[in-house]
């Protein structure tokens, strides 16, 4: 696909992966627009980050994924759209379940119905990996059952549904990318390596939750060729693709791999409030990455070293952004 020129809108393009897939898009030459949460700051969240040269070429739509009017606004005259909006931290949604009912189901089906209404040639819709549950078997391949183990995965399986119900009822162009666990420069300490990274660096010592869990880590630079792949290619749609690395590592093996590579060796504290509750706990994910190989000619190309030596390298450098003493849910 020739990128260059090509109306684009980002949903959720404030956030980690959101900010890189935006920045990959200028350089390509597409022409970009971010839906961006409104706030009275003004804020566009990680999207400062990136070069002011890339950042002067991306519009900026804000606005609320709630808000049907702003969604449909948002959608006219695009040609693609990324949608990655979402509510996203786990813990906080056994905290406030409704509200992720409302922005990962009812947002999505107004995008949806926005992008079916306004002629929109491809949508590539984002899940999570955490919709598979604990697995059943490894790898784990996209015709695995699907299990709610948290209100965020239950709303983000509920929102997968909408999608593939729009390509089958509607004939809407959408396919389904689904992210194991991806990490890199400017996450946040919602997620797990930066966490364990910044403690490091600035409190002596790590608190962590359940060590026993095992993930699936991809780079961000990874996850977002398997966004392009699959908004380039006309055999993904009506799809449901895993991005992964297609290995799998407990968190004490990720905490002490972190460890040597910023050579410090700290204690460890497990804090009960870090724990998921235990029926709810994911212990192990692991994917099958077969069939992005087979449509997309996908593979990650980041090992888990080379990514957290990239990941250290930037949270170093910007290690004043970050609280370190608070648990962000």
């Amino acid at each position: 696909m020739n990128w260059k020129g090509k109306n684009i809108l980002i949903t959720g393009a404030a956030g980690f992966i959101g900010s890189h897939l935006a920045e990959r898009l200028v350089t390509l030459g597409a022409s970009v627009t971010a839906f961006v949460r409104y706030t009275s700051r003004g804020d566009v969240g990680l999207l400062n980050f990136l070069p002011k040269e890339i950042l002067s070429h991306i519009h900026i739509i804000r606005g609320d994924l709630k808000d049907q009017d702003a969604i449909t606004k948002a959608v006219k005259k695009k040609e693609i759209v990324f949608h990655l909006a979402a509510l996203i931290g786990i813990p906080y949604s056994y905290i406030h379940p409704i509200d992720y009912v409302q922005t990962n189901v009812l947002g999505t089906s107004y995008l949806l119905n926005a992008c079916l209404n306004k002629g929109v040639e491809k949508v590539v819709h984002t899940s999570t990996s955490e919709v598979y549950g604990s697995a059943r078997y490894i790898p784990i391949d996209e015709e695995h059952p699907l299990q709610a183990q948290s209100p965020y995965s239950a709303s983000k399986i509920a929102a997968d549904q909408m999608a593939i119900s729009f390509y089958r009822a509607f004939g809407l162009p959408v396919t389904i990318i689904r992210p194991f666990n991806t990490y890199g420069p400017r996450q946040s300490t919602r997620a797990i390596i930066p966490t364990i990274i910044t403690q490091i660096l600035r409190v002596g010592h790590v608190r962590l939750g359940s060590l026993y869990p095992s993930r699936d880590f991809t780079f961000v630079t990874d996850t977002v060729d398997g966004f392009i792949k699959i908004a380039e290619h006309p055999k993904t749609i009506g799809e449901i693709i895993n991005i992964g690395s297609s290995k799998m590592i407990s968190i004490k093996e990720l905490t002490e791999i972190i460890f040597k590579l910023i050579d410090k060796k700290i204690s460890i504290t497990i804090e009960d409030r870090r724990k998921r509750p235990p029926k709810s706990e994911v212990e192990r994910l692991m994917a099958s990455t077969e069939k992005a190989k087979k449509i997309i000619n996908w593979y990650p190309r980041v090992s888990l070293r080379d990514g957290l030596k990239k990941t250290i390298a930037w949270i170093q450098k910007n290690i004043h952004l970050y609280q370190i003493d608070c648990y962000h849910i």
